[in-house]
């Protein structure tokens, strides 16, 4: 008996510290459907967004077409990524889904990022690339993908997306969060309006090219 109430109070301890797997995903929506309202000024700041009246929802709160052009890959990177939330999109309120388009250019690339709340499933739509991700024990796994495969993510991982083909790339995502977040290595870092202390950035700039090398004996790709 005693046993019994030691499992059950270490299970209620797991599910209250949000360690359980249910904690790793939004919460649970409480209503079939909560489209976000847009209207007028909000009042309350919430974990998610105000839900409409559901004698005012409509099919057309459930479809976007946001993903449909292709995005402006004129800059240095040569790609373009698009994050469609709750906040542009009223169906995805509360259901903890967030979807993506990222179009990459030939040499094009997705520089290192993460999102902090959410884990990614990639589909690629057209093209060839090279996807990996980084763990916390600086491990790279990387594969590369042709159409129609699908590469997952952690939460919180740094990845990456390099155009591996000779043509142009596209990719569409899902991010199990309505607000996955984005941190950026290079806006971080290097940006104009950086508030970091500048003798960090320098440093991590200071790193020549034969240093570099030193540190790889070989450069050729190697899938994880």
């Amino acid at each position: 008996m005693e046993l019994s109430a030691l499992l059950f109070s270490s299970l209620l301890l797991l599910l209250l510290s949000g360690s359980f797997p249910t904690g790793l995903a939004d919460s649970s929506p409480l209503r079939d459907t909560c489209p976000m309202d847009p209207r007028g000024q909000r009042k309350l700041f919430m974990n998610g967004f105000l839900c409409k009246d559901p004698e005012t929802i409509t099919p057309s709160d459930f479809k976007t077409s946001m993903l449909e052009k292709a995005g402006d890959t004129d800059n240095f990177v040569r790609s373009s990524m698009n994050v469609v939330t709750a906040t542009e999109f009223p169906g995805l309120n509360t259901l903890g889904l967030s979807v993506a388009r990222t179009d990459l250019a030939m040499d094009g690339m997705v520089l290192p990022h993460s999102h902090p709340r959410a884990s990614e499933m990639m589909y690629v739509v057209q093209g060839t690339v090279i996807a990996g991700f980084i763990d916390t024990k600086d491990r790279p796994f990387q594969k590369i993908l042709k159409e129609g495969d699908v590469f997952v993510i952690p939460r919180g991982l740094l990845h990456f997306c390099v155009n591996a083909g000779f043509g142009p790339a596209t990719i569409h995502s899902v991010l199990n969060s309505q607000n996955p977040g984005v941190v950026s290595i290079a806006g971080a870092m290097f940006l104009s309006d950086s508030h970091l202390p500048e003798k960090l950035v320098a440093r991590m700039v200071s790193l020549r090219a034969m240093e570099l090398g030193r540190n790889r004996t070989d450069t050729a790709f190697h899938e994880s």
